[in-house]
Formats: structure tokens, sequence, C-alpha cells
């Protein structure tokens, strides 16, 4: 096994190789989309192995997949005249190399739900014309099929690579440099200042903090991760319930995946499906998100009423001086981010390439003056690792999620599910809802946010415009919907996680996050029913206003269900609550 030291030296060729493509101008996709997978190839199969017999195989896919995404690269320009039709038995072999490397890679780094999906998928575009009936197809061509996927911007190297290509990999690279910094711990101290004093401040702090971290993180394992190593102690020696303190930082913890500016890759992608601008979406998620933090908030102001929950004690928080310190390293990289894209309007990939630099420059230094060489040498190999091993995750999941969005092109498959779906509600826009809000609600059970996000919009989509939606209240709804199984029973990855760093049972943590995080059940909806909540770009007064309506609403349900009230009382709040959200839209 390769030391850390090469992993750090080979994360620095993939962070050089993407900032390379921001400033270089035009790389064509059939070279730059496989190069970015050649990077990803040896984190997945090499980096990632835990066996012997798993770091064997992975050199060998490792060799294999290199040697066709490089002859992929090498034969760009030949490749463009076959049309995504493959003409040579080799390049049979090529393709299929290509596939199984994309389903390995996906499987070794989030396991199988995914690519069993995409097997399925192959395995319906390739005999799908042998299903009887309205759900069969005519048939394609074998060499035409997988020469679309394979040879082609049609598959694994259409739009949604691109994007983890131009734009994700990019923010990704910010993140890994603002958390080799001390951004973290800036982070913590200004939620420490902001919350730390109220009732129930240790959970307030987690929540504020996760918020922060989230914005530039868009993983919720990640955020609980690393911020519940810092909240979960200080809660649980306060006296704050195990179950509490655990809901608490999963449900905070998940909100990342829907606070700008990453989102977990997901604006990225909206951008590419809907061709609206990065900065409209921000702008758009921006209420919404908030909102979701609100709920929480309120949410643990009424268990601080069942519990007595404290505040965190004056010696625990920071001093102004350590608060404006500490928070320079996060507010300087974030200023020239928003200075780029909304001063002179530079691209989105383009601003974080330069607040890259920036936040590389304050790597030197740290809260009591300049970085000593070790101190900078740990950093620049956490920089590398980090930033490499995390573009090689996020290149597995949209390669692979690529797969089944090129077989529903294909095939037609995504027109006939659209059909369905509109049938199925009748042409009336709610039941339609709720029919994609359980589609969303099941796949993201098995498959990650952004994944979930990318099959279901592409089938519900179209039925949800069809039936009246814009596209960004389409994109949004379905987005908040795939992120649910983060804290929904079965699956719940971010419960799962916080339970055992508390040694709690899940399913008592999951319990209390459900009622925290009500927000991410009832803000989707929101949006539907008071469209207004995410038009903060065009028309800020009727947004703030809707959004304010909303924080009430949510304010009554969440004390409804948390609060020790009797239950006429809860009843109704709870019926005040729905009654601000669905009987009175803006």
């Amino acid at each position: 096994m390769p030391s850390k030291y090469f992993w750090a030296g080979f994360g620095f060729v993939s962070i050089i190789f993407h900032l390379t493509l921001i400033f270089s101008g035009l790389v064509p996709n059939l070279v730059s989309r496989p190069l970015h997978m050649a990077l990803a190839l040896p984190w997945a199969f090499i980096f990632m192995s835990s066996t012997p017999f798993q770091r064997y195989t992975g050199y060998l896919f490792t060799i294999l997949g290199l040697i066709a995404t490089m002859w992929v690269a090498y034969n760009a320009d030949s490749l463009g005249d076959q049309y995504g039709y493959i003409s040579e038995n080799y390049q049979l072999w090529i393709a299929a190399v290509l596939l199984l490397s994309v389903l390995e890679m996906a499987r070794r780094s989030i396991g199988w739900p995914l690519p069993l999906v995409a097997v399925l998928a192959l395995a319906y575009g390739m005999f799908g014309q042998y299903i009887p009936g309205e759900f069969g197809h005519p048939g394609t061509p074998i060499g035409s099929f997988l020469g679309t996927l394979t040879i082609a911007e049609g598959g694994i190297w259409g739009k949604l690579t691109g994007v983890s290509v131009s734009i994700v990999a990019i923010f990704v690279i910010f993140g890994a440099v603002l958390n080799a910094g001390e951004a973290g711990q800036g982070f913590m101290n200004l939620a420490l200042t902001a919350a730390g004093r109220l009732r129930g401040g240790a959970a307030k702090v987690s929540v504020i903090s996760s918020a922060l971290f989230g914005s530039i993180s868009g993983s919720a394992s990640a955020n609980v991760a690393s911020t519940g190593v810092i909240t979960l102690p200080a809660m649980t020696k306060l006296g704050y319930p195990k179950s509490l303190a655990g809901a608490t930082e999963a449900v905070a913890s998940s909100g990342g995946q829907i606070m700008p500016p990453l989102m977990g890759a997901g604006a990225f992608v909206m951008v590419e499906l809907t061709g609206i601008p990065y900065q409209s979406i921000m702008m758009a998620a921006i209420l919404p998100a908030i909102l979701y933090f609100w709920a929480v908030w309120v949410g643990i102001d009424a268990f601080a009423l069942r519990y007595d929950l404290k505040a965190v004690s004056k010696d625990q928080q920071p001093s102004h001086r350590q608060l404006f310190i500490t928070c320079s390293f996060f507010m300087i990289p974030f200023g020239i981010l928003l200075w780029g894209m909304f001063g002179p309007a530079y691209t989105p990939q383009f601003s974080a390439s330069i607040a890259i630099f920036g936040a590389a420059i304050l790597l030197f230094f740290n809260s009591k003056g300049v970085a000593n060489k070790k101190q900078l040498l740990e950093r620049l190999e956490d920089v590398g690792i980090n930033a490499g091993k995390q573009i090689a995750m996020i290149a597995a999941i949209i390669l692979c999620a690529s797969i089944v969005v090129g077989v529903l092109a294909i095939t037609g498959l995504g027109v006939k599910i659209t059909s369905l779906i509109i049938s199925g509600s009748a042409g009336m826009l709610w039941p339609a809802i709720f029919l994609t809000a359980i589609a969303c609600l099941i796949l993201g059970m098995e498959v990650p946010t952004t994944a979930a996000y990318v099959i279901c919009i592409s089938v519900a989509g179209p039925a949800l415009a069809q039936l009246g939606l814009s596209a960004l209240q389409a994109h949004l709804f379905v987005f908040w919907f795939a992120l649910l199984s983060t804290i929904t029973p079965p699956v719940c990855g971010s419960v799962f996680i916080a339970a055992g760093m508390v040694k709690e049972n899940w399913l008592k943590v999951a319990g209390i996050a459900m009622m925290l995080g009500v927000g991410l059940y009832l803000i989707p909806l929101a949006m539907i029913a008071n469209p207004s909540l995410i038009l903060l770009g065009s028309s800020p007064l009727l947004a703030i206003a809707s959004a304010l309506k909303i924080a009430l609403a949510l304010y009554f349900i969440s004390m409804a269900l948390i609060a020790p009230f009797k239950y006429i009382k809860r009843a109704v709040y709870l019926c005040v609550g729905l009654t601000l959200i669905f009987a009175l839209p803006i």
C-alpha cells in the first residue's frame, strides 16, 4: 500500500488538474471527463481497499480502467466521428471495462444499492425489447447502446460528469483547503458566541456550527463526524439526554446538503439540468435552508422546556479576540467567493478557484500567528488526501448515476414513467406531488442524495412541469425529499453515525430526529403551496413575507410535537401551523 505522502501528492495532482481546467480554457469533454475518472480510479480501488483481496483486485481494476479511460481521451477526435456507435470488436471490450469499472467504483465507495439500480437499468436497456406492453422498448443495437454510454456524451461522459469535473471538484477542493486550516474552529467559536449562553445552548451551538460547516462540506456524514466530536460531548456533559444529543447533531448535520453554497453537489447538478444560473439557485435555496435550521432551533427550545437544558458556561465561550481571529479563517475565503460571483460576476467555479488561493495562503497561519513547518506539512497532507478522496467518491456516484440517466434517455423509459405519474394522479398536482415524494423517499433510502435526486427528477420532473410547477420548484422539491432518508428509518445514515458516537439506541435517536427535523418533511411542500418562498432574487419582499409566515407555522408545529403541553393545546398549535402553510398561500 503506498504511503500517505504518496496519496497526498497524488491528491495534489488531482487538485492541479481540476484547477488547470478552469484557467486553461476549453478542453474537449471526451478528454477532460475520462481523465477525471482516471484520477478517481486509484482512490476508489486502492486507497479505500481494506483487505488484501480488495487491494489486489483493486490494482487490476485500476490498470484496466486507466487503459480504457486513457484510450478514450487519446482517441477523442476520432470517436466524435463515430456518433456513439461502436464499430470494432475491441471497442466492445473497452466499453465493458468502463462500465464494470464505474459499477465497481460505486460499489466500493458507497455500497451495493446504486450500482444495483444501474445494473437493472443496463439489463433493461439490453433486454427491454422482450418485455410485453407499454414498458417494453423497441430495442437498440448493442453497438449503439454501449457506444452511447461509453464513447459519446450520452452516458458516463454526459453532462452530469461534466458538472463533477468542472464545478463540484473545485468546491470540494475549496472545502478541503478550508477544513485543513482553522475555519472549523472559527465556525465553532461563532456558534458558541451566538448561542452558547441561551437555553439549550450546547444543542443550539450544534445547529449553528453544523449549518456553517455544512455550507462547505455538503456531506451529512462528514458533518456529523467533524462537528459532532465537539458538540456531542459538550451536550452529554451538561446532562442532555443522549438520544436528544445524537438527534440534534444528526438533524443539524443533514441540513448541510440543503445549505448553499455546496448543497452536497446538488446545486451544481441543478444548474446543468435546469439551465438556471448558480447564483439564482443559491438565492432560491437560502430561505428554505434557513427555515430548516429555524425549525430545529425551535424544536431544541421546546425540548429545553421539557428537560431544563442548560447553557454553555462562560469559561467555555471564546473571547472577542479569539472570535475575530478564528472567524477570519473562513470569512476571508467566503468573502472572496461571494465577491467573485456577485461583483465581477465570474462563474462559480472561477470564483471558487480564486477563493481556494486565498484559503491556501491562510494555511500558513494559525490563531497564534505563523504556523510552524510541521503544522503546515500536516495541513497540506490533509488537503491532498481529503480533496483527492472526496473528488473520487463524488465521481463514483455521478458516473454511476449517469448510466441510469443514459439508459432512461436511450430507451424512453423516463417518458413512460412520467406518463404513469400523470395518469396515476388523475392529472392533479398534489397527488402527483405525493407520488413523487414516496418515490424520492424510497430511492433516497438506497442511494446517495445527489444520485437519488438525479434519477427522480429525470422521471418525475417532466410530469411535475406538465402539472404546473416551475423548474426550480420541481427540482428543489425533489432534492429535499431525496434527503429524507438521512433521518428517516430504516436507513437514516446520519442517525446511525450520531447514535454510535453517543452510544445510544439508534431508534430512540431517530424518533427525536424526526421531530426535530419536521421542517425536512414540511418545507418542500411549503415551497409548492407558497411559490414566492423561492423568489428571493426576483421578489424579495414577497419571499421574506412567505418565509416569516412559514417560520411562524414551523414554530407552532414544533411546539405541538415536542413541548410539554396538554393534548388540546397541541392539537390547536398543529392546526394553526398547518393552516398557515397550506391554507394561506403567498
